[in-house]
């Protein structure tokens, strides 16, 4: 964990829990070791420094590539271990960063429903999210925030005041001989198993 990530991680923190009274339910399911999977909703732009924040390790997330455009911005984004990807063309770039982290032992976090929701409602899951859970054959950790949405919806221009909480499931791993399906299909069936998963947490 580089300076940069350390200091980031500590202002964020102090935010979440300063300004949003932050709470995790289930903290002790956070503290394990090798790779995973975190899978979240989406609901707000403070999705993913505030389940960042959380954890005591790195925790390596996607932003669009186009914020890297500015120099400082990139540098810092790089910084904080986010990697950019192009979502208006999507590639592998993602997929093959993603596969290379886990097989180091490290920690992504993805989120399923692939943008953020107008309502702060869950949202149905992308089958690309299955294709990351096959082909890395990490385990799963689903988790949800509640609050986010009142914190900072899509479309706000400050934050709101509300309390947000994180809450953290079971570690989850798919065994993949025990699916009928294949391609597509098994990837929209594991994606749609682990919207089930963050959908079942509940305050």
């Amino acid at each position: 964990m580089n300076f940069s990530y350390r200091l980031g991680r500590r202002i964020f923190r102090e935010i979440a829990r300063g300004l949003f009274d932050f709470r995790v339910i289930g903290e002790e399911k956070l503290h394990f070791p090798g790779p995973a999977l975190i899978a979240c909703n989406h609901v707000s732009f403070l999705d993913p420094p505030f389940v960042g924040q959380a954890f005591d390790e790195v925790v390596h997330s996607f932003a669009r590539k186009s914020l890297f455009n500015h120099p400082l911005m990139g540098a810092l984004l790089r910084s904080w271990q986010v990697l950019g990807v192009d979502l208006d063309k999507p590639d592998t770039t993602a997929l093959k960063s993603t596969i290379r982290l886990l097989r180091s032992g490290e920690k992504v976090l993805i989120f399923p429903e692939g943008t953020r929701s107008f309502d702060g409602h869950l949202q149905p899951a992308e089958a690309g999210v299955g294709l990351f859970i096959a082909k890395g054959q990490a385990p799963v950790l689903p988790v949800r925030l509640f609050g986010a949405y009142e914190a900072y919806p899509r479309g706000a221009k400050t934050l709101r005041p509300a309390r947000i909480t994180l809450v953290i499931g079971d570690l989850w791993q798919p065994d993949l001989t025990s699916y009928s399906q294949t391609g597509k299909d098994l990837y929209q069936v594991l994606a749609d198993e682990v919207m089930t998963r963050i959908a079942s947490l509940s305050l």
